[in-house]
């Protein structure tokens, strides 16, 4: 039974690092508990959003509950791991020592160990649990790293989105649409191709990291999720533009808003619906409305 608990709990600990090496390093970044843990954050936020609230701080709040989730785990794992060991395969100090360990002692130990204190009063004297413990500790160290890794990654991302949609607002105000009409305008092409490469950009960068969905931007002019309609009627004015340039170029940016949607419908609405339906859809989901320039 002292065995079982122990591998009870080394599987915890296999649980927790599964998801953070699929949360920070897959390609996809598809971590399934980090997810479940961001989505529920998000889906409490849901009501005040929809009722003008500001959800800002969905995104960070979830972050700061998923690295919790991954020291909970950690920690709770490896005191299984010690706990069925306790008193005989440790040097306990004090109180603990005469009452023979208690689980409360295992899980002490594996917190102190884990955030790399070493208080040193409670020792293993075991030879495997001389590997296991320093182990734990450099798991620590790497949950700590990782910890920062993920907001090094995903703020750029974020940055790259609100750049895009600050760029489709002002392109609103100054009415970007005479460009496509025109038959003399050069300008045209270049524009509704630079949107389609950048709206490719957030696209690979929700793929990559699918957390960014979850961070919500209170002005509407930085929000993509209510600014995105910008882009979309410039693809359907382009497809009536007398250019033939301009034309391919509404017809690259159309498929770029049409990608982005399918995208944005598979990994978090998953309504099965249209690009303008997910759009409309996308934006409620953040407590926006679409904005058609």
């Amino acid at each position: 039974m002292a065995w079982l608990v122990t591998a009870a709990g080394a599987a915890v600990v296999l649980v927790a690092l599964r998801d953070v090496f699929h949360t920070l390093w897959h390609p996809s970044g598809h971590g399934g508990l980090s997810r479940r843990v961001m989505r529920l954050v998000w889906r409490m936020g849901r009501g005040p959003r929809r009722h003008g609230g500001s959800g800002v701080l969905a995104g960070p709040l979830a972050m700061v509950v998923v690295v919790l989730v991954w020291v909970t785990l950690v920690v709770a794992g490896c005191a299984l791991v010690y706990w069925p060991h306790l008193p005989g395969s440790f040097d306990l100090g004090g109180e603990a020592q005469a009452r023979g360990g208690h689980f409360l002692d295992a899980l002490y130990l594996s917190a102190v160990t884990v955030g790399t204190l070493g208080f040193g009063d409670i020792v293993p004297t075991s030879e495997w649990l001389r590997v296991v413990v320093p182990v734990e500790a450099l798991i620590g160290f790497a949950l700590m790293t990782a910890a920062v890794t993920w907001v090094l990654q995903i703020y750029p991302a974020l940055t790259r989105r609100r750049a895009l949609a600050i760029r489709l607002s002002l392109l609103q105000r100054v009415d970007a649409r005479r460009l496509v009409d025109d038959p003399d305008s050069d300008l045209a092409a270049p524009l509704l191709e630079s949107l389609a490469t950048e709206l490719v950009q957030v696209r690979v960068d929700l793929t990559q990291y699918p957390e960014t969905y979850y961070f919500r931007d209170g002005d509407a002019e930085a929000s993509l999720p209510a600014v995105l309609g910008v882009a979309g009627h410039l693809r359907w004015a382009a497809a009536q533009a007398p250019r033939l340039d301009a034309r391919v170029a509404g017809e690259l940016l159309g498929h770029a808003i049409d990608d982005f949607a399918a995208v944005v419908d598979q990994q978090f609405l998953r309504g099965g619906l249209g690009s303008e339906q997910v759009l409309a859809a996308y934006a409620a989901d953040h407590g926006h409305r679409t904005t058609m320039g």
